[in-house]
């Protein structure tokens, strides 16, 4: 079988590495609009060849669509224009707009959309990693609408990468996302903008930072032209989650200034529950 991959960062990358080790694939080509990511992704083994988008469609059995959720949006209804029998994937983080951007094409069925539930701060070629994906849920979108062949293909992609597969609706899935996913980086790019505000001494920040400030403010080193596209594409799902993160904050803000520790307790002891759901 042979792939093609737009968008040659940390998932294309990282889908690469584990793809070539247990599919044995004949080929897989690269498309990146980056001459030094492209570069890079030869250089590292992630791709045997790079070429334009045409040729790499022509040259596929799987297209796999790796950019950020605005660029696929733009590319997919032309990139199925162009299919014959190829089926195609995307692994966007926000899943409504682009599944409505080819509610109507003709070739609809041979698109695919899904969301692998894994990824970290870091972008670029030199970011991807062999043992990603493993233990992790891929998240099959709006399936009904595509080819029962496209769909075993993508389930089997992600079965390959160690994932479990989860079906929901488009809506559902950026409903669900915009909670555990979406709001987390919001929240760390907003902590690290209060201590930079606040802290002027950046050595200061380096010597005292400890495990738990560098856990919570790690997702704001993300890139933000992967992160601004989908907040954008999320907006109404992220206002709704951040107003209720809002409300939560102001009642810690609350105990403390009416010195209300006994409630402020509750409230942490309240938080402990989610160690049943995050074990």
């Amino acid at each position: 079988m042979n792939v093609s991959i737009i968008g040659l960062g940390l998932i294309g990358g990282s889908m690469s590495l584990v793809l070539r080790d247990k599919l044995g694939l004949n080929q897989i080509i690269g498309v990146d609009q980056d001459p030094v990511h492209a570069r890079e992704a030869l250089e590292l083994g992630l791709v045997d060849e790079v070429a334009g988008l045409e040729e790499a469609v022509a040259k596929a059995d799987l297209v796999i669509i790796a950019v950020p959720v605005n660029a696929t949006e733009k590319i997919l209804p032309g990139l199925l224009d162009i299919v014959t029998g190829q089926v195609v994937m995307d692994v966007g983080s926000a899943k409504a707009m682009i599944c409505r951007s080819v509610k109507d094409h003709p070739r609809r069925s041979r698109f695919v959309a899904s969301h692998p539930m894994w990824g970290t701060e870091h972008s670029g070629p030199s970011a991807a990693r062999k043992e990603a994906f493993a233990g992790k849920a891929a998240v099959i979108c709006n399936r009904e609408q595509s080819d029962n062949d496209a769909v075993e293909l993508v389930e089997k992609i992600y079965t390959t990468l160690g994932m479990h597969i989860v079906n929901m609706s488009a809506e559902a899935h950026d409903l669900h996302t915009a909670y555990i996913s979406h709001v987390s980086h919001i929240t760390s790019f907003a902590l690290a903008n209060t201590v930079l505000e606040k802290e002027k001494e950046d050595d200061k920040i380096f010597e005292l930072a400890s495990g738990g400030f560098e856990s919570t403010v790690r997702l704001a080193k993300s890139n933000p032209q992967m992160w601004l596209p989908i907040f954008m594409q999320n907006r109404e799902n992220v206002l709704d989650v951040l107003n209720e993160h809002i409300a939560q904050l102001k009642k810690f803000k609350s105990c403390l200034e009416k010195e209300n520790f006994e409630y402020l307790g509750e409230l942490i002891n309240h938080a402990n529950t989610i160690r049943r759901i995050l074990k």
